[in-house]
């Protein structure tokens, strides 16, 4: 039967996209296909799907997704009654839950309807659909007595209606309050209760929604500017040095389009990171001339100037009465909503009680999300030595709105600061240090100087060395400033890993280090080795790639079953490069007996089980391989590309392994979503690795 979950509220204004977006984002990690349903709708887009088939990469045609407009559902039930209304809307639920594992129902939103009482049709709906129910209660503006106080009652009202009520959650409180709400919740209610506190980034609108709503016009300023959240307003009328300490961080400017004097000041205090702005709105339909718009481009690429045909006095009254949404536009919003309910939502608790079977398959989306949860549930901290490019700061944006680890960004401070201005990324959760002015600087030096005195290296030639941001970034690791470092989005692989070769070393287990990709495909990963560091390894450090491949399976919940791939399967075939992959084979069981092993074979024997079943019968990898160990560099990152790029699947990826401490390399092609999974990835190889304490059964990891 298709499980589905109902979120729904008691009144307007409970902020309750965020409790549906984290839900959906719950869901998806469990599940491959999550139908959406939607039973009342009004004219117009509907932002929050949108959001979602954008995002989960829906393909659901959105004419299921919704039962009927308003209009349609007021007249029905005026002139049918309410019995045929919910009739329709439950065969047209059951026409999407048909198609789908799980159905997240999108409950009505208590806005400009005509029913008399929204509340009963919600529950009366979830017990048809047989939804379980989650009530969203709004505390924006309440006491923390009346927020508990309607967070009861409105338990009590589904329950009396016959809900089954999943879990309560009051969003919106004050955050000073949201302990204290938690706590007497929990004590009173049988059900789990999660309190979320407001959250200001969440309900500032963007630059580019107040240029819509305002009827604006776009001066100056990129797609990065106008997606910018505009945390405050500050009105110009004073003179420049008064109004310059009157500037907030995030804070849009409102000021006469003939006042150019605050225009440039403002911009010069963005450029300088004293604070960085949103933008600047001008009013009176007033264009400052092209030689200060020109100069204003200058102090400020991309930062936002629009032009509005208002006076200041209307312009702020629409301003004021503006509210952040959240949609397909506003990617950065909603992560900050998914971090929100991440970190305030118990998500284990709330799907054991959901009841979610976990799907036999795992999708790419699965297993990113999968990396995202495993690396915040241990919090480490990750060095970025590329601090100012820009595609870091996006992921480092994105990173801390999940909250998925801490971060270092190394570089020129004021440079970084600058840029991400620019970009309109909150660094203020993120370390900078800049290695040339770092106090740091001289111990990693001596440091340094220790590591490599068989080298000759002396203490003055080590502190021009350790300046380089790899060799910093790379050197807080070892000395546990940071517990791992990705870099190499505009560095050379060898110049990203050698500072790990000479300063962290392998593992005592270890005779080389090599690496893997998590190979994405629609239904499951594949773990493909070595496929980035070693360019022809011998039988044994075939071998050791093997078993290094295989722990790094199982460390990300892939069951490993090894294929050690030639051109040859089985015994058919001879020659030098068969017998090294023969002889590589027979070292690993026989080191490693425990471990689920066959080679040589080819790949389709390996990952097609009617191939297998002609070619191998008797094996118990070939045809359900996980881990596939490539010969040679040249055969494993041709095969990755291929696959990767005709397949159509996701690489995450290299991951290296056999280091002492953890150091990865990205693509210099790498995307920001690249990034944020080899953070990921690296933080979790930082975490404690639960499966060292022996091998691991087939049982205690998740099946690919």
């Amino acid at each position: 039967m298709t499980r589905s979950v109902y979120v729904t509220g008691i009144d307007r204004g409970d902020g309750r996209q965020v409790v549906e977006l984290g839900v959906m984002e719950l869901l998806t990690r469990q599940v491959d296909r999550v139908g959406v349903f939607r039973p009342l709708v009004h004219d117009g887009p509907d932002r929050l799907f949108e959001l979602l088939r954008a995002r989960y990469r829906l393909t659901q045609d959105p004419a299921s997704v919704y039962g009927m407009d308003y209009h349609e559902a007021s007249t029905l039930q005026a002139e049918r009654g309410t019995d045929e209304l919910v009739s329709n809307l439950v065969e047209r639920f059951h026409q999407v839950a048909r198609e789908y594992e799980v159905v997240l129902v999108l409950g009505t939103d208590f806005a400009d309807t005509q029913f008399p009482d929204e509340l009963a049709i919600n529950a009366r709906l979830a017990n048809e659909f047989g939804a379980s129910v989650i009530p969203v209660v709004g505390g924006r503006g309440q006491t923390a007595e009346s927020v508990r106080a309607e967070a009861r009652n409105a338990y009590r009202a589904y329950e009396v209606l016959g809900a089954n009520v999943l879990a309560m959650v009051v969003n919106r409180v004050a955050p000073e309050d949201r302990e204290v709400i938690r706590e007497r919740l929990v004590a009173r209610l049988p059900v789990p209760c999660y309190v979320l506190p407001d959250e200001p980034a969440l309900a500032a609108p963007t630059v580019s929604q107040i240029t819509h709503a305002l009827g604006g016009t776009v001066l100056l300023g990129d797609d990065a500017g106008l997606a910018r959240d505009a945390l405050g307003f500050v009105f110009g009328g004073a003179m420049l040095p008064n109004f310059l300490s009157a500037l907030t961080p995030g804070c849009m400017v409102v000021t006469p389009g003939d006042r150019a004097d605050l225009v440039v000041g403002a911009l010069a205090a963005h450029s300088a990171g004293t604070p960085p702005i949103a933008g600047v709105l001008l009013t009176l339909n007033e264009r400052p001339s092209e030689e200060i718009l020109t100069l204003a481009s200058r102090l400020a690429p991309g930062t936002p100037v629009i032009s509005v045909p208002g006076t200041s006095w209307p312009t702020a009254t629409e301003l004021f009465g503006l509210e952040g949404k959240l949609n397909a536009t506003t990617p950065r919003k909603a992560e900050t909503a998914l971090g929100l309910f991440e970190r305030h939502v118990n998500t284990g608790e709330l799907l054991e009680r959901l009841a979610v079977a976990r799907s036999g398959h795992v999708t790419p989306m699965m297993f990113e999300h999968e990396l995202l949860e495993q690396a915040r549930s241990d919090r480490r901290r990750v060095v970025l030595p590329e601090g100012s490019e820009e595609r870091v700061l996006r992921a480092a944006d994105v990173l801390m709105r999940r909250a998925v680890c801490d971060l270092t960004l190394l570089g020129d401070t004021e440079v970084i600061r600058k840029k991400a201005a620019d970009l309109g990324i909150d660094l203020s959760e993120v370390q900078l240090i800049d290695p040339n002015t770092s106090e740091l600087r001289q111990p990693f030096a001596e440091r340094y100087a220790q590591l490599r005195a068989h080298k000759g290296v002396s203490v003055e030639l080590a502190y021009d060395v350790v300046a380089d941001v790899n060799y910093f970034g790379t050197l807080m690791v070892q000395e546990g400033f940071a517990d791992g470092m990705v870099s190499g989005s505009v560095h050379s692989t060898a110049a990203t890993i050698r500072p790990a070769f000479e300063i962290i070393k392998t593992k005592p287990d270890a005779s080389i280090v090599s690496s893997v990709f998590f190979m994405c495909l629609a239904d499951k990963v594949l773990v493909y080795g070595d496929c980035a560091v070693n360019p022809d390894p011998n039988a044994e450090q075939l071998a050791d790639i093997a078993v290094q491949s295989a722990a790094t399976a199982a460390r990300f919940g892939v069951d490993p079953r090894i294929a050690m791939l030639s051109y040859s399967t089985g015994t058919s075939g001879s020659g030098a490069d068969v017998d090294k992959v023969r002889e590589a084979t027979e070292r690993v069981r026989g080191s490693h007996p425990e471990l689920r092993i066959e080679g040589p074979i080819q790949y389709d024997a390996a990952v097609e089980p009617t191939v297998a079943a002609t070619k191998l019968p008797e094996s118990e990898v070939a045809g359900r391989a996980t881990v596939l160990i490539f010969p040679d560099l040249n055969t494993g990152n041709n095969t990755y590309k291929a696959v990767q790029r005709s397949a159509g699947a996701v690489a995450v990826g290299p991951v290296l392994q056999g280091l002492r401490k953890p150091v990865n390399d990205l693509s210099r092609g790498a995307l920001v979503s690249d990034i944020v999974n080899t953070v990921a990835i690296t933080a979790i190889q930082a975490q404690p690795d639960p499966t060292a304490a022996g091998p691991v059964h087939p049982s205690q990891s998740t099946t690919a």
